[in-house]
């Protein structure tokens, strides 16, 4: 086992010298220094349920597995010293307590493309199993349903492999005769069997979405109903799919921010924050102080708006009809304010590598401080006719409640995790873009009910208006972007002398730049819980890996769990509380 003991953390040592104590020499084949800053240890497949058991149960127990996904590797440069592999799977492993990660990674060949599945470890490794299947054709033995997730069932290829087309003039013309089209509407029939569903005459099947308001989107759910009482409901996703990682793997460095607004589109520029942050761990880049304290404002005016958007449909879906117009009367507000400042409004791509694109204008203080004044009465309007409504109280208080502990075994982030009463938001515990220079309180629940995922985005607004009165009074001097070749393309009128120049500039405005081989990692607290961007450079102009890890995706896995034995109503009440979107669960 290869690694500079200089270059680790304490607790990195301490888990290295375990594994090495527990399970010898030959199992444990290397630790890869990359700049991710955790720990990536490969190990032997076979040893695989081992290990992840041992972190799961054993002294260095981890809490969560944050994310499961593989990486093919066949056409990878710069692999010199990695262990041999034609496709990579790797298992982030989560300490809350700890406040630290550890990323395993287990090398396959092509010709032998199949692990043990580690659901029984950690349950909310069923989906990401199942994703790996139908993107990489990677098989897990043991594994209770492995079956297609966001493909069609009847699907050919594995569209995240590299030898798989990544633009669609590279398909065939489509042609379906009526054969064909028989086939592939007899492959959506439901056969109550294969989804683990047991047949009862007293029972009835019900499709709930993928075409309903309280679906909130191309989300299905099928249930097994008894009366009004649910005794098995599994959900169905996959109706949304838009390739985003794919794509991320074709487009420069550059030209994919825009990309990364779409993948929670009520979020705005806070999903452009950890694909950036990532590129500039990669470039070595420091942004400017201003630039952070202009980042926080437009992020937190976003969670703002993406909170307003939340308590209207919250409501909404629990049967007050009139609250949904004033929180989008609410909601143009802040649209005033993110169109001003960037010149767009739902999806403005504003953040840069190495800065923004460009500075506030004119008239920007007086925007935000009149939304403030007028936000401020407004959510004390509804904490008192809503929150504190009767009716919602009956409906939400102590339905669908969850603990911490299955919160975690779930992979459950953000407010959905803080309202069983755990205290973990990444801009407190992992500070990142100055919000380590803030004062603000994280607001936290005590049942893991409707009720209280509810009320802390209420709560988590006031917390970003005290962030935001803070960035507006102590905004710094300086520039909104950084004197880097990433970042500025060559004086122009440098270019139009010299010939080097001018090649520089066509070169990175036409390819775009080249980043170092590496690999980075940048988590955030997104509006629905934590977003992250897993990046691999191999010293190309476009990102060779690009792995997104959306919130909502584990949040709707777990609705199987919690809702066995529920009523319909409370499921209802239940999928408002997520605050899911379904661009970032099928990306």
């Amino acid at each position: 086992m290869r690694f500079n003991k200089k270059k680790l953390k304490k607790h990195e040592q301490i888990i290295l010298k375990l594994l090495y104590i527990k399970f010898g020499k030959k199992n444990i084949l290397y630790s890869q220094n990359t700049i991710m800053g955790m720990p990536v240890i490969w190990i032997k497949p076979y040893k695989l349920f081992e290990i992840m058991k041992f972190f799961r149960y054993g002294n260095e127990k981890f809490d969560m597995l944050y994310d499961l996904n593989c990486i093919d590797e066949r056409l990878r440069n710069n692999r010199k010293n990695l262990p041999n592999s034609d496709f990579t799977i790797f298992y982030h492993l989560l300490s809350f307590k700890k406040n630290y990660d550890l990323l395993i990674k287990v090398g396959l060949s092509e010709q032998k493309l199949l692990l043990p599945s580690i659901v029984k470890i950690w349950p909310n490794a069923n989906w990401y199993e199942r994703e790996v299947y139908d993107m990489f054709g990677i098989k897990f033995y043991g594994h209770p349903n492995l079956r297609r997730i966001l493909m069609p069932l009847n699907w050919k290829g594995y569209p995240l492999r590299k030898d798989y087309p990544s633009r669609s003039t590279e398909f065939k013309i489509l042609n379906i005769d009526r054969y064909n089209q028989y086939k592939e509407q007899s492959s959506l029939c439901f056969i109550a069997e294969e989804w683990g569903f047991s047949k009862n005459k007293n029972n009835m099947f019900l499709n709930f979405g993928p075409n309903h308001p309280s679906a909130h989107g191309a989300f299905r759910i099928i249930l097994q109903i008894y009366g009004e009482k649910i005794l098995k409901c599994i959900p169905d996703i996959g109706y949304h799919h838009r390739g985003a990682e794919k794509m991320a793997e074709r487009q420069t460095w550059h030209s994919y921010i825009p990309y990364t607004d779409r993948i929670d589109y009520t979020g705005g520029v806070i999903n452009n924050l950890p694909y950036i942050l990532a590129i500039e761990k990669l470039a070595k880049i420091n942004v400017t102080e201003k630039t952070k304290v202009i980042r926080i404002i437009m992020m937190e005016i976003f969670r703002i708006n993406s909170h307003l958007l939340f308590l209207g449909t919250f409501l909404q879906d629990l049967g007050a009809m009139s609250t949904v117009f004033f929180t989008f009367t609410d909601r143009q507000k802040c649209y005033e304010i993110i169109e001003s400042i960037t010149g767009f409004r739902m999806h403005p791509a504003w953040f840069r590598i190495g800065g923004l694109a460009h500075d506030l204008p004119k008239g920007w203080y007086k925007l935000i401080k009149n939304f403030i004044n007028w936000i401020n009465k407004r959510l004390k309007e509804y904490k008192k006719a809503m929150m504190n409504n009767y009716i919602l109280r009956k409906r939400t208080k102590f339905i669908a409640s969850y603990t911490t502990k299955e919160a975690l075994e779930w992979g459950i982030t953000g407010p959905n995790l803080r309202a069983t009463g755990f205290n973990f938001d990444v801009r407190k515990n992992r500070p990142y873009s100055g919000y380590e220079n803030l004062d603000f309180d994280i607001p936290i629940g005590n049942n893991g009910d409707v009720f209280d995922r509810a009320n802390i985005r209420v709560e988590e607004m006031y917390q970003s208006l005290r962030i935001i009165k803070q960035c507006i009074n102590n905004i710094p001097e300086g520039n909104i972007k950084i004197e880097h070749p990433l970042v500025i393309p060559p004086n122009r009128k440098n270019m139009l002398k010299n010939i080097e120049t001018l090649i520089t500039h066509f070169l990175q405005i036409s390819w775009g730049p080249i980043i170092k081989p590496n690999e980075t990692f940048q988590m955030i607290e997104a509006t629905k819980g934590i977003n992250s961007y897993y990046l691999i450079s191999d010293g190309n102009t476009t990102s060779y890996r690009t792995r997104i890890r959306t919130p909502s995706y584990t949040h709707l896995q777990h609705i199987a769990s919690i809702m066995q034995g529920a009523y319909i109503s409370d499921m209802i009440a239940h999928i408002a509380s997520i605050d899911f979107v379904m661009a970032d669960v099928d990306r």
